[in-house]
């Protein structure tokens, strides 16, 4: 199944590229939440929605641009769980840094995930315990926390600036930043170039998902500030509490 949503994502990542590189035009409108949302959004949408069906018709999707209503998916256990365009701001930022990502929810639970960026062609997967990175050459490498003195620390390039998160980095102690977009910030601690990924700024569970995945896989824990693993158990709301990815 892995090896399918890997070419879904590419597929995904292609009709994305079609409307950065301009083959296609760019339509931008605002969500109720005032969240932008673009023709990108949708096409990787619509390529992601109809791969998925194919490959397992029977298991519901719950995507950033089409969420189901509460009474439809309250009693999911077994569940995609996808952000077609993950970073859109980035997106019209044309930094690069945003991602699909693409997630298979079990019982709460992030059991495969796949993040992928288009711009740069690397993606990152995890699956049956195991998180892997494919660079933009094909060439694959299994991918692993790492620990670092002084201990890099990343940063949301949209939320970086928030007291809470200036505060906490004021009393951790000696470190370094680095700041990027979307899932991105999962996938640099899970390979092992950052080491700490705090985040108090609200997500949505289809932000955090896939990377979720990716990093618990190659050894990170995925935790709320009061230490417990962010859960996907279907609930009312789509916000996640404040977390930190990080080695212990």
């Amino acid at each position: 199944m892995i090896e399918h949503i890997i070419a879904l994502s590419r597929e995904a990542g292609a009709a994305i590229m079609q409307v950065y590189n301009g083959d296609k035009p760019l339509e931008l409108d605002q969500k109720q939440d005032d969240s932008p949302v673009t023709t990108a959004d949708l096409a990787a949408h619509r390529v992601i929605a109809a791969g998925l069906h194919a490959l397992a018709p029977d298991t519901p999707l719950l995507s950033e641009e089409d969420p189901p209503d509460w009474s439809l998916r309250q009693h999911w256990r077994r569940f995609w769980l996808v952000d077609p365009l993950d970073g859109t701001k980035e997106f019209l930022r044309r930094n690069g840094e945003f991602t699909v990502n693409i997630t298979l929810i079990e019982e709460g639970k992030p059991v495969i995930g796949v993040v992928y960026a288009p711009v740069t062609d690397r993606l990152y997967a995890a699956a049956n315990g195991k998180a892997w990175r494919i660079d933009e050459n094909g060439k694959q490498q299994t991918i692993e926390v790492k620990e670092a003195r002084p201990p890099l620390v990343v940063v949301s390039r949209s939320h970086g600036n928030n007291a809470e998160l200036q505060d906490y980095l004021a009393h951790l102690g000696e470190h370094q930043t680095v700041t990027i977009g979307s899932s991105l910030k999962f996938c640099l601690v899970a390979e092992g170039t950052a080491q700490l990924y705090p985040r108090f700024v609200p997500t949505n569970v289809w932000d955090t998902a896939a990377g979720h995945a990716v990093a618990v896989a190659a050894g990170a824990q995925v935790n709320d500030w009061q230490g417990r693993p962010l859960d996907y158990t279907p609930r009312e709301s789509f916000l996640n509490p404040g977390f930190r990815v990080s080695l212990f």
